[in-house]
């Protein structure tokens, strides 16, 4: 098993057992949960938002030593909330490799300008 192959796992163990314990109706027997999606979304940009507590971004505040471990405690706390998204859209780790993989593909072309979408390429005044 791969890496990213352990981490879904691992997070659908953890969302299984949180949902057990908890008695709670995760509502996607027949497809993706709107409301459980939602939630999930609003817990994943708060975890992204104590990334943002942690890196200074109030300029209007004296900054402060970034402790580097919190940020990556939060990172974590993010990936865990994105992983359970994957799997509550009933997607794979398989899967997301190749759509990210894809979708890497063209967002490396339309910075090159080869994509059929345009306003990205980087110009020669920006090389």
């Amino acid at each position: 098993m791969d890496k990213l192959d352990a981490i879904f796992e691992k997070q659908k163990a953890l969302d299984a057992f949180i949902s057990d314990a908890r008695h709670l109706e995760n509502g996607a027997e027949n497809g993706i949960s709107s409301e459980w999606m939602q939630r999930k979304a609003i817990a994943l940009l708060v975890e992204l938002t104590e990334v943002l507590n942690e890196v200074n971004y109030k300029w209007w505040k004296n900054p402060k030593e970034i402790d580097a471990n919190a940020v990556k405690e939060e990172l974590v706390d993010v990936l865990h909330f994105f992983v359970s998204m994957c799997l509550s859209a009933g997607l794979t780790a398989d899967e997301l490799f190749a759509r990210y993989a894809e979708k890497n593909k063209e967002n490396v072309a339309r910075q090159n300008g080869t994509s059929a979408k345009k306003g990205y390429a980087i110009s020669d005044e920006n090389k």
